[in-house]
């Protein structure tokens, strides 16, 4: 009789909450298909703007793909949520709403027309799903700030100094590497570099052709997917970030240096999809740097042994 009666207890301990049926997922596609609807223009203009500038904002449509891996990592969590709407979150849903449309009528600005979009999905997100799904949104939600063309006028004053300090630290690397027999000279005028090989003089003009500062957005980007995948501390993540810049100007310099030793065997290398194939390549060594941060930030620290673990043993 015992065994009879704790059998039901034992299977619904073991069985998954279902926490949406399939009848609950139409109105969700329905909202989804809504949300997307609202927003068509922003995400056609975006489509368009980062199909235009590859070497520039093509990052945009990695963005997210690596939002839904997030949530993804966490699918078994959401899976046993009971969803309770959070009335609360009508107010960003509307907020992001209204200024998305103030900001195509009112005040033209992509930009802003994109943060209001995740302000929206973020209001959203709380209003359906409620506080404990939105927890875990959350950061996913945000990372897609990373894939909004940031306008022109704030690019240049984020990457003229840094474009400079690209230039000097190129021209010194170039110095070093033209050491061994003095097979070519540097000099740097400006922004400008003129390698000078066999009496032929190359100029380089790193703000016009060699626009990788411009990538700084795809690089913090990167530095946020690596912290928050494989760090487990926030100050770990913060300071995979705080890397980014650094990280990005160093991987900028070698992209200079090796324009520049290219230019002088082909010019057409400082310019169009070679150009573009160089530095979207310096990614990948940016990638492998950040690994190294985590690598060391996680041995920084040694964490305790569980002492559940260690409890059989004793």
């Amino acid at each position: 009789m015992s065994t009879t009666a704790s059998k039901p207890t034992s299977l619904a301990a073991a069985a998954p909450a279902q926490v949406v049926a399939w009848q609950g997922w139409v109105p969700i596609a329905l909202i989804s298909l809504a949300f997307m609807g609202v927003f068509f223009r922003f995400f056609v203009k975006q489509s368009e703007h980062s199909w235009s500038k590859l070497d520039d904002w093509g990052h945009a449509f990695v963005i997210p793909l690596i939002s839904l891996a997030m949530l993804w990592k966490h699918r078994q969590h959401l899976t046993t949520i009971r969803l309770r709407p959070f009335w609360p979150g009508l107010a960003p849903l509307v907020l992001g709403i209204w200024c998305y449309f103030f900001f195509i009528v009112g005040v033209s600005n992509h930009m802003f027309q994109g943060a209001s979009m995740v302000l929206a999905l973020a209001g959203l997100t709380l209003l359906v799903f409620g506080l404990e799904a939105f927890r875990i949104a959350f950061l996913p939600i945000a990372y897609l700030l990373f894939g909004i063309t940031i306008s022109e006028q704030v690019m240049i004053k984020i990457t003229f100094e840094l474009q400079m300090l690209a230039t000097q630290g190129g021209w010194l690397l170039l110095k070093i590497m033209s050491l061994p027999g003095n097979w070519f000279m540097v000099e740097s005028v400006g922004n400008t570099l003129e390698v000078t090989y066999k009496g032929r003089s190359i100029p380089l003009n790193v703000a016009e052709a060699c626009s990788g500062m411009r990538m700084v957005i795809a690089f913090i980007a990167l530095a946020g997917a690596v912290a928050i995948f494989s760090c487990k501390h926030w100050w770990q993540r913060i300071a995979v970030v705080t890397l980014a810049v650094p990280v990005a100007l160093f991987m900028n310099v070698i992209r200079v240096a090796v324009l520049a030793i290219g230019s002088i065997y082909d010019t057409n290398l400082a310019a169009g999809n070679a150009h573009m194939l160089i530095g979207t390549l310096l990614l990948i060594p940016g990638l492998f740097l950040f690994m190294g941060v985590v690598w060391c930030l996680q041995r920084v620290v040694v964490e305790p042994a569980d002492p559940a673990s260690n409890g059989g043993a004793a």
